[in-house]
């Protein structure tokens, strides 16, 4: 008996260290999600509550109406958009763990039986709205924060651009070392954030209590009654309060949805509505007049440890924009929608943890030129909703899709739900549309920029892949006649990389036609994205018999993997194919691209298709496949 008590004691004592285990991970990935994903969302305060009672004021003094509608306006935002929305139903839209706009569309597209133009359109238009939020998130997190040097004292106005354009320099050069170091204080610098907000504005909220009264959604609709045309301009800085949200789901696979959610809950959502409380009961407190509240009312020596706190804040939120980029490039790399751009990656236990150089210094370069260009966070405030409001009105689509092909919802339920969200959405863009003159062209002309290059990717791709298709010869003829006939055979094996393993891959006729033999064992091999972000070993490899001479094998990565050819093959040993890399050649075409009438695209099309082809990164370092067993054929082709 004596046994059997210590036996559960033992087993309860197991139990109890593994649950202590599990919420220490817990709570370490909360800390993780608040220094990731919300600090775009969670640096909103220093510039969303003032642009929204400048717009609603005309730049005089607000009137206590519209403080408290405006006000209104952010928490029901807040609540309707982030905890409803995302954190109740798209961050459960989750494709195998990852998330973000272009696993959405990955996931909406495999519901269909023949793979969805018009999703695709939508994803890479979703995609590239992304990019125009990443270069804006920067500019006007970092100068906002810089700006609040202002508070302090006057003469440092001259200071605000080149200081800032100094912190930018500095973030975007130590991006190379990447996140994995830096991430480890992001979480602690967040929370401290979180909680140095939220106490401030339960400070200030004795200044006035009545602005509780705000949580009332009927202040909204006396709002947008009293004056209608200034409070559609305003809703397009209220906006700014949820600018972040995406990335909710777009750091998905980094943390998974109970940390993001309880993060959000417990800590963020608490905080900064007592922020925003806060700094409307100040402004009541002092007539309406509309300065800088976030920092002003921080007075004495708290100014400037928040000022301080408020530029650390904002570099973290840049970081986890500019992680979403090179991540989100990643994505389209492998569903082949941009070509093979350098990826390096920064840690050896994360996989997610990567640098793009020449991402880096593309984001770089356009964000210090929108810093130089538009100078202060209020005029590149304009700039910014447009990109966010219609990245989630994508999401609001290809969410529909799959709630009713993948989650079967009745038809009326997820029309319901979706009319909602498409309204707050539409809502949203259409008062953000209007600032287009005003600086709004700018996320406009980068996503735009992105999309044409895109499309052209997808369109280019397609008509090469047709194009040399017709001209080959189909494998199974040509092992044939060689089985038949065979050519001079030399020892060790041949793998031929195609896209297309039905024809006879270019490199293998011309090395027929120039060498003249044929290896004794010949390999062809395609690598193929599959619609989800990780794929098992076990569905790696798959392995077909030509004849005695031709094998044709498929490799299936997911599309957040780095493809990796040698250690891919190696599972072939499990399936009876004893591979070697010491005795295996890899045969890679090198196309040349020259422009052709008769492509079926615009000349501009062809040369921009070809240009970027030429830029596509080796794909010998691509798909990690040793140097020195590499030979590579070219050919030209017409497209």
């Amino acid at each position: 008996m004596a046994l059997a008590n210590n036996g559960s004691e033992a087993e309860t004592v197991e139990q109890s260290s593994h649950s202590e285990i599990e919420q220490h991970s817990a709570k370490v990935l909360m800390l993780g999600a608040l220094g990731v994903v919300y600090g775009d969302i969670g640096t909103s305060p220093i510039y969303a509550f003032r642009e929204a009672l400048v717009a609603s004021s005309r730049g005089h003094v607000a009137e206590r109406g519209d403080i408290l509608g405006v006000l209104s306006l952010i928490i029901w935002s807040l609540t309707i958009i982030v905890t409803i929305k995302y954190i109740m139903f798209v961050l459960r839209a989750d494709n195998r763990g990852e998330g973000g706009v272009l696993s959405l569309m990955a996931l909406a597209r495999g519901s269909f039986a023949k793979r969805s133009a018009i999703i695709l359109a939508i994803g890479i238009v979703g995609a590239s709205l992304f990019f125009g939020d990443a270069v804006i998130t920067p500019a006007i997190s970092v100068l906002s924060a810089v700006e609040g040097m202002n508070v302090v004292t006057p003469t440092f106005q001259p200071y605000v651009v080149p200081l800032t354009l100094l912190i930018l320099a500095l973030l975007f050069s130590v991006q190379r070392f990447g996140t994995g170091g830096v991430a480890l204080i992001f979480g602690p610098i967040m929370a401290v954030w979180f909680l140095a907000i939220g106490l401030s504005g339960l400070k200030h909220i004795i200044d006035d209590p009545e602005i509780l009264l705000a949580v009332s959604p009927h202040y909204i609709v006396a709002f947008l009654i009293h004056s209608p045309d200034v409070a559609f301009v305003t809703i397009g800085a209220i906006f700014l309060a949820v600018t972040g949200a995406e990335a909710l789901y777009a750091d998905l696979g980094h943390f998974g949805r109970k940390p993001i959610v309880q993060a959000w809950l417990y800590i963020v959502f608490p905080c900064l509505l007592l922020n925003y409380a806060g700094q409307g009961a100040y402004v009541l407190a002092n007539g309406g007049t509309v300065g800088h509240p976030f920092f002003e009312m921080n007075e004495g020596w708290a100014l400037i440890p928040m000022v301080v706190l408020a530029t650390a804040a904002t570099v973290i939120a840049s970081q986890a924009v500019i992680s979403g980029a090179y991540s989100l490039t990643r994505q389209a790399v492998q569903l082949n929608m941009l070509p093979r751009l350098e990826i390096l990656h920064t840690s050896e236990k994360q996989s997610g943890q990567i640098y793009m150089p020449r991402v880096n210094m593309l984001l770089a370069l356009v964000v210090m030129l929108l810093v130089v260009g538009f100078g202060e966070s209020s005029k590149l405030a304009s700039a910014y909703g447009i990109s966010v409001t219609g990245n989630m009105l994508v999401t609001t689509v290809l969410l529909f899709v799959i709630m009713t092909r993948i989650w079967k919802w009745k038809k009326w339920v997820a029309i319901a739900l979706t009319a909602l969200f498409a309204f707050i959405d539409i809502g949203f863009f259409a008062s953000n549309i209007v600032k287009v003159f005003e600086g709004g062209w700018a996320s406009l002309a980068v996503a735009f920029t992105i999309v044409t290059v895109m499309w052209t990717w997808v369109r280019g791709s397609r008509y090469l892949f047709e194009k040399t298709r017709r001209n080959e010869i189909p494998l199974d003829f040509l092992a044939g006649n060689l089985l038949k006939k065979k050519p001079q055979l030399v020892s060790g094996t041949a793998v031929f990389l195609t896209s297309d393993p039905l024809s006879a891959p270019t490199a293998l006729m011309h090395s027929l036609k120039h060498y003249k033999v044929l290896h004794e064992q010949n390999v062809i091999l395609s690598v193929v994205t599959a619609p989800q972000p990780v794929v098992p070993d076990s569905d790696r490899v798959k392995m077909e018999t030509v004849n005695e001479l031709f094998m044709r094998i498929t490799l299936t990565f997911g599309y957040m993997e780095q493809p990796n050819i040698p250690r891919a093959l190696a599972i072939c040993r499990k399936q009876g194919w004893k591979f070697d890399i010491m005795t295996t050649s890899f045969f890679l075409s090198r196309r040349s691209l020259k422009a052709s009438p008769n492509s079926g695209m615009p000349v501009w099309q062809d040369r921009l298709f070809i240009g970027l082809a030429r830029t596509a990164a080796d794909a010998t370092e691509y798909f990690q496949i040793p140097t020195g067993r590499v030979v590579e054929i070219g050919t030209q082709v017409a497209i």
